[in-house]
């Protein structure tokens, strides 16, 4: 067992426009998690020198860090979506870790018990699957030698009845212990080079690590705790120009772009995170003698 945090929330920070979000996500997490709960920025490595100055700066303010990951040759051809996957695979001390994608913003306190289940890998289900038919399972399934999932799901948006199990892996929570059958990020990202291989498997991409997602759980030898909508609430989409829902407790949520988070009123929540976690509320401000 790990002698480290309970849990390590984990994100991409990436020039342009993700290392702003990143330092965003970051001060929304200091602001809802116990002050135990590590956080980590990775950047690809050979755009960790593009990073602007004030992105070291929060990440320092803020009790955190970034770290580099290596694309070259991960993918064939190179996979940008992919760069959760590539994260995931590096080593962290806790013994459970959280992939979350930077266009998020958590809004009420949260904790580790709120997504953890020991043995599981923590997801929520995906809001549609408009882009194939159910036949696709038989192809990934059948290319990975495995059998469909017996469970069946209703997706939270749009959804033709219960379907086969499909997530969003915008959050996932998975232990970072090999539990008898693989590290669970290297299971993922085997899945995915298998999958990826099948040439005949229409939008492989950008969907490969959302589609390989629930046959990676079961192929490392755990199990999905399915978490509610409101631990990510997708923004946007049929619900573009809707205020968000008093009647539900939302947590998290994934805003796509700021004029998306601005229309729902919080950007001015961002930023106010932010100037309270740094002392101020855009992040290049904190390299004022940098030129953008």
């Amino acid at each position: 067992m790990s002698n480290g945090p309970e849990l390590t929330i984990f994100y991409i920070v990436q020039p342009p426009k993700y290392e702003i979000m990143a330092c965003n996500l970051l001060a929304s997490i200091r602001k809802h998690f116990p002050a135990d709960v590590q956080a980590i920025g990775y950047c690809p490595k050979h755009m960790y020198d593009e990073l602007h100055p004030a992105v070291h700066k929060a990440h320092e303010l803020m009790n955190s860090e970034v770290r580099t990951f290596d694309t070259d040759g991960k993918f064939e051809p190179d996979y940008p979506h992919g760069n959760k996957l590539l994260a995931s695979l590096e080593k962290r001390d806790s013994k459970y870790s959280m992939f979350i994608d930077s266009d998020v913003l958590f809004v009420k306190d949260n904790s580790p018990q709120n997504l953890i289940v020991e043995g599981k890998v923590s997801c929520a289900l995906a809001t549609s699957l408009i882009w194939a038919e159910q036949t696709i399972w038989d192809t990934i399934y059948g290319a990975l030698d495995m059998e469909i999932p017996a469970e069946r799901y209703e997706l939270t948006r749009r959804s033709k009845g219960k379907v086969v199990p499909y997530f969003n892996s915008g959050l996932v929570v998975f232990p970072e212990q090999d539990l008898g059958q693989g590290r669970f990020p290297d299971v993922w990202y085997d899945t995915a080079q298998i999958v990826d291989k099948i040439e005949d498997l229409d939008k492989r991409r950008p969907y490969l690590d959302q589609m390989t997602l629930p046959a990676a759980i079961r192929r490392a030898g755990l199990d999905w705790n399915i978490l509610p909508e409101e631990q990510n609430f997708l923004l946007g989409g049929m619900l573009r120009g809707k205020p968000l829902p008093e009647d539900r407790d939302i947590y998290t949520l994934h805003y796509r772009n700021q004029d998306i988070l601005k229309e729902v009123g919080f950007l001015k929540t961002a930023r106010k995170y932010l100037r309270d976690a740094t002392g101020e509320k855009y992040v290049r401000r904190l390299a004022p003698q940098v030129e953008d």
